[in-house]
């Protein structure tokens, strides 16, 4: 039965692409070609083309009836369509440079409509392909192609993983998570751009996620560690204290605070039956910047 499809399936194409090339020969060998020839000779095999997808649509499904494993040729004729469409337009898009992108607003954990559909078929994967990576790197999921792409992006300094990490650090933490661990803190040293820098500070203790990321830094500068807190210019306000705004690799910008030394207080009873306190110097952060949202 398989073997009598196959030859009814090869015969079919056959006959569809003998049937075709005639005319766009006929109109070829013409002293003075017809343009409205040509173009009815495109509508036709355009017509043929069509008529090849439905027949083998109907023969994928009468193997399926009988249990055999087919690839599936297609749907209804309009998706077809719509499939071809946006295979041109993902076609003009990677010969025009436009690539695989991103695509995340800031601040935001989805898509609208109009960038739903930006850039074509290939920007539409590329989002949904960074979406992933984003949901596996704040483990909501486990991709394990989308964590290697990351991984290996992360470790070369990436536009890849320095996309993903901006989409979690400035996202909105209820729809993006956040990022935490290991894995943060190698992510948020690509983010700073330290990659192969010599010298570079190592990180510890990294969550990334809401418009902060907050974690303790070893450094020249800091040997000893010191806490640190970062806050997305576009989402806080200017913290209380000493800080600096520094840029990320996505020209984003950040107000950096490290911890001081505090004087803390404990009190305590003497034998006297009076409070008296320890005091210790301690390193703390100052209180968190008021969000621009909530002024």
């Amino acid at each position: 039965m398989k073997r009598k499809l196959r030859k009814y399936s090869i015969f079919l194409s056959t006959a569809i692409l003998t049937l075709s090339v005639p005319m766009t020969v006929l109109a070829d060998n013409e002293a003075e070609p017809d343009p409205r020839a040509a173009a009815g000779n495109l509508f036709v095999w355009f017509l043929c083309a069509i008529a090849f997808l439905k027949v083998s649509q109907k023969i994928d499904s009468f193997m399926s009836s009988l249990g055999v494993n087919v690839g599936r040729t297609g749907g209804s004729m309009m998706a077809e369509l719509l499939i071809a469409a946006r295979g041109l337009t993902s076609a003009r898009n990677i010969v025009g440079g436009g690539g695989f992108g991103g695509g995340f607003s800031r601040g935001g954990g989805g898509m609208g409509n109009a960038s739903l559909f930006a850039g074509g078929l290939a920007g539409a994967v590329g989002r949904r392909f960074t979406q992933s990576a984003m949901n596996t790197m704040t483990g909501r999921s486990n991709n394990p192609i989308t964590r290697r792409a990351f991984e290996s992006s992360m470790r070369q300094g990436g536009d890849f993983a320095n996309g993903v990490t901006s989409a979690v650090a400035q996202g909105n933490i209820s729809y993006t998570g956040s990022m935490t661990g290991p894995q943060a803190a190698q992510a948020l040293s690509s983010y700073l751009g330290h990659t192969g820098m010599a010298d570079a500070p190592s990180f510890s203790d990294v969550e990334i996620g809401g418009g902060r990321i907050m974690g303790t830094e070893t450094s020249v500068n800091h040997p000893n560690g010191a806490a640190f807190g970062m806050y997305s210019t576009d989402q806080y306000m200017a913290p209380d204290g000493e800080y600096e705004t520094i840029t990320t690799a996505d020209n984003a910008t950040w107000y950096r605070q490290y911890a001081t030394d505090t004087v803390e207080r404990t009190p305590y009873m003497t034998g006297e039956g009076k409070i008296a306190y320890h005091e210790n110097i301690v390193q703390k952060l100052p209180n968190l910047p008021k969000r621009k949202d909530r002024v």
